[in-house]
C-alpha cells in the first residue's frame, strides 16, 4: 500500500473507531512497519491538522479527538486508486461514447487522477486504450447546443429553440421548461414541458437548433409525473401505455433475452418447452417492433392480436421488397 493510501485508510479508520485503535491493528491494516506508521500519523497530524489522540507505552493506540474528529474531514479529494482508476475509466466511457461533448469540460478533471495516479504507483500510466466503447446508432451532436440546453436543465431555467421534427421535418419553435437529460441508446433526449402545447414533450437534442437561455424559472414537474408520462411505456416515445406486448423467443435467442433489461416494469417467465416470453408494456409500436423485428424467426408477438397483426404486415411489406430484382 502506497503512502497515499495509507493516509486515506489511517483517516477513515480513526474516523469510524469509537475507542482509540491499537498499534498492531494499525500496522496490520496499512501493511506496514511500526517507523513507517509513526511518520504517517505525524503527517496526518502535523501537515493535515488532524486532531489524533495518542496512548504511549507498550500498547500505543490512536484515536481522533471527540468533538473535533467527528468535525474534521481531510482536505481536498481523497480516493484509493482503484477509485481513482474507476472514475477514470467512467470519464474514457463518457468521453468514447459521446466524443467531444464533455470531453473539454472533464479535461483537467482527467489530467488531475491520471497524476495521482503515477504519484501513487509505479509511474506508469493506465492502459487507457484497453477500455473499448463501440458506439451503435450515436447521431452528431452540437457540442454548443448541448452545453446550452444542459446548463438550462441544471440551472432551471426556461429555453426557446428551433426545432425540426424527424417524423414531419417541418421547424418550429419552442418554449419549453426543461425538467431533464436522458441518454438513450446513445443519443441524449431533453424532457421538458412545452408551455406552448400545454404538456410533456421528449427532444432529440441533435434536433435542436439556436438555443436560447431565457430569465423565466423553468417549471418544475415532479418527478413521478414525469415517469408516469415519460418512462412508462417502451422505448423513447411518450404516453401513457395502451397495452401489454407478450412475445416468445425460442430457446436458442431465450439466452440472451432473459438476461436482458427491456423495460422497468418488464414480466418475464420460461416456458416448459424452454422457449422464454416477455411482456412490456408500450404506447407507441413502433419502436418495440424494431427491436423485435431484429429477432427474425426467433421472436413471435402472441399478443395484442393488434399488435401481432401489425408485425405480419411489417414483414410481409419487407418480403415484398425481395420480389423483384433490386432497379
Amino acid at each position: 500500500m502506497d503512502r497515499y493510501e495509507r493516509i486515506l485508510t489511517l483517516h477513515r479508520l480513526l474516523k469510524s473507531a469509537h475507542y482509540p485503535v491499537p498499534l498492531p491493528r494499525l500496522m496490520d491494516e496499512l501493511e506496514c512497519s511500526r517507523a513507517t506508521l509513526y511518520r504517517d500519523v505525524a503527517f496526518l497530524r502535523d501537515a493535515l491538522g488532524a486532531p489524533i489522540e495518542s496512548a504511549g507505552g507498550d500498547h500505543a493506540a490512536f484515536r481522533y479527538a471527540a468533538g473535533e474528529g467527528e468535525r474534521f474531514e481531510l482536505p481536498g479529494l481523497w480516493l484509493t486508486s482503484d477509485e481513482l482508476a474507476a472514475l477514470l475509466a467512467l470519464n474514457e466511457l463518457i468521453g468514447r461514447s459521446g466524443p467531444g461533448v464533455l470531453a473539454g469540460a472533464l479535461a483537467p478533471f482527467k489530467a488531475r487522477i491520471e497524476h495521482l495516479l503515477s504519484d501513487q504507483g509505479s509511474g506508469k500510466a493506465l492502459p487507457i486504450e484497453r477500455i473499448r466503447v463501440i458506439a451503435w446508432g450515436e447521431r452528431k451532436l452540437d457540442q454548443q447546443v448541448f452545453r446550452i440546453v444542459a446548463g438550462a436543465v441544471l440551472e432551471r431555467r426556461q429555453i426557446r429553440f428551433r426545432y425540426r421534427a424527424r417524423t414531419t421535418n417541418s421547424d418550429s419553435m419552442r418554449t419549453v421548461s426543461p425538467q431533464r437529460l436522458t441518454h438513450y441508446r446513445d443519443n441524449w433526449y431533453l424532457d421538458v414541458w412545452d408551455h406552448d402545447r400545454e404538456a410533456l414533450r421528449s427532444f432529440a437534442v441533435d434536433r435542436i437548433a439556436d438555443p436560447t437561455a431565457l430569465d423565466a424559472p423553468a417549471r418544475d414537474v415532479p418527478e413521478a409525473e414525469l415517469n408516469d408520462m415519460l418512462a412508462s411505456s417502451y422505448g423513447i416515445f411518450a404516453g401513457k401505455p395502451k397495452a401489454w406486448a407478450t412475445i416468445r423467443f425460442s430457446q436458442h435467442a431465450a439466452r440472451w433475452v432473459a438476461d436482458e433489461h427491456w423495460h422497468s416494469q418488464q414480466k418475464g417467465e420460461w416456458l416448459p418447452d424452454g422457449r422464454y416470453e416477455l411482456q412490456v408494456p408500450y404506447s407507441n409500436s413502433k419502436e418495440l417492433l424494431m427491436d423485435v423485428l431484429k429477432y427474425g424467426p426467433d421472436a413471435e408477438i402472441v399478443a395484442p392480436l393488434s399488435l401481432r397483426e401489425e408485425t405480419k404486415i411489417q414483414l410481409q411489406l419487407a418480403l415484398g421488397g425481395y420480389q423483384q430484382p433490386p432497379k
